[in-house]
């Protein structure tokens, strides 16, 4: 879905290159410099350059937004936007600011409008973002008001590129980038439709959080598979993940995107069990069905995709979810969890996938390890901003991996990374 006009409406001029100081570690993608989760005019060219450029990001799922008019409030990095159901069913992608002034015209998360209007100098728009009327355009007792060739078809809010692929929204600020389909690939796409299989989907929830790291912490988190195989108590000692199953880690788009994925074998001991300290053959659950899933379609296999920059479809257990990543500052991102089912799932496996949402999220049997070590490289790197990480576990090449031992998809990101900042 694109706007005719979208080049004469509230197109800003490009901004000026941000030029960076700094120097690359002489090794390559194999070393992190620890101020790029610092550095303030790092975090800006990254809004700039991936959220702002010619990237596609997630904005939502088409059954949150079910009837005309209703709305869900999102961001694009640091910009807000609106997903909208217009008239005639199509889904638009607005910015989420007032074309007089720039405020945000829509201030809650979602909900049903018949238009939207500003709440400051009340310019009301329709679900299109087309500029429907202006409070005194022709002034007030014959005084003021806007100029005779003010055009208000000239002047609404910018609707972004959009596209729909089996229910999952995505949004483009670049008129001239790539396809969605050719942005994505088709490894990453094959994982989208094996998630959103083009079936009516079904909401069931959220949970968000704000997490005091980097965004890009939380974005290496879900493409290193060996820290949870040795972080993660439940995922280990119940074979929801670990080192000894079938895995697969596949960079793609030049180390953007990657698909990682792996397969539920159940609680087992093993020779790599000695290697997991947080191991615990003595655990068990009075209700074992917390991690038991019920044979579905993915046979057991779970995982998924991250589409760069900020989103990642998934599956564990039953529980489907996206995850997605939202930029605060250079130390803080928001989480947002969005788990849904399909219309036709019987309440069986509604029931199932709202229980194994509880491995996730803020307070998750899982995620919670992760947010609490997030928050502590942070602390670690914000202290020490010349000094570096490193990632050669698996060696030192960019190469798809099928073993979980190793850090291949963080190697390969940084070396996409550096090339598109100019690093």
């Amino acid at each position: 879905m694109t706007c005719p006009d979208a080049a004469t409406r509230q197109e800003a001029p490009a901004a000026a290159p941000v030029h960076i100081e700094r120097r690359w570690p002489k090794e390559g993608y194999t070393r992190i410099p620890n101020w790029v989760y610092t550095d303030p005019a790092i975090f800006q060219k990254e809004m700039d350059v991936f959220f702002g450029g010619k990237t596609w990001n997630y904005v939502g799922l088409e059954c949150e937004v079910p009837e005309t008019g209703c709305f869900k409030r999102n961001w694009i990095g640091n910009r807000p936007v609106i997903m909208v159901r217009g008239e005639n069913g199509d889904i638009h992608v607005l910015e989420n600011r007032c074309a007089h002034r720039g405020a945000q015209i829509c201030w809650q998360n979602t909900g049903k409008v018949a238009d939207f209007t500003c709440p400051y100098h009340q310019w009301n728009y329709d679900l299109e973002g087309n500029l429907q009327g202006v409070p005194f355009r022709r002034g007030a007792l014959g005084k003021g008001g806007m100029p005779r060739d003010f055009d208000p078809k000239q002047n609404g809010i910018r609707k972004l590129r959009s596209v729909n692929r089996g229910g999952s929204v995505w949004a483009t600020f670049a008129e001239d980038g790539p396809s969605f389909e050719d942005y994505c690939g088709p490894e990453v796409l094959a994982e989208i439709d094996h998630m959103l299989p083009g079936k009516p989907l079904k909401l069931l929830g959220y949970s968000r959080q704000l997490i005091p790291s980097n965004w890009k912490m939380y974005l290496e988190n879900l493409k290193d598979p060996y820290h949870a195989t040795l972080l993660h108590t439940f995922y280990i000692t119940f074979g929801l993940w670990r080192a000894d199953s079938k895995s697969e880690c596949i960079p793609t788009g030049g180390g953007a995107h990657s698909v990682m994925v792996s397969h539920n074998e159940g609680k087992k001991k093993t020779e790599a069990t000695t290697e997991m300290s947080r191991f615990r053959e003595d655990l068990e659950l009075l209700d074992l069905e917390t991690v038991t899933p019920r044979a579905e379609f993915n046979r057991g296999r779970v995982g998924g995709a991250w589409v760069f920059p900020a989103a990642q479809f998934g599956i564990q257990a039953n529980s489907l979810k996206t995850r997605h990543v939202i930029p605060r500052s250079p130390t803080e991102h928001e989480l947002v969890f969005t788990y849904y089912g399909y219309e036709d799932d019987d309440e069986e496996m509604t029931r199932l996938r709202l229980k194994h949402a509880n491995l996730l999220g803020p307070a998750g049997f899982v995620s919670m390890d992760d947010s609490e070590m997030l928050n502590q490289v942070q602390i670690g790197v914000t202290g020490y901003p010349e000094a570096r990480g490193i990632v050669e576990m698996g060696g030192r090449d960019t190469e798809p991996a099928d073993y979980m031992v190793t850090e291949v998809l963080i190697r390969s990101f940084y070396d996409y990374y550096r090339k598109a900042m100019g690093l």
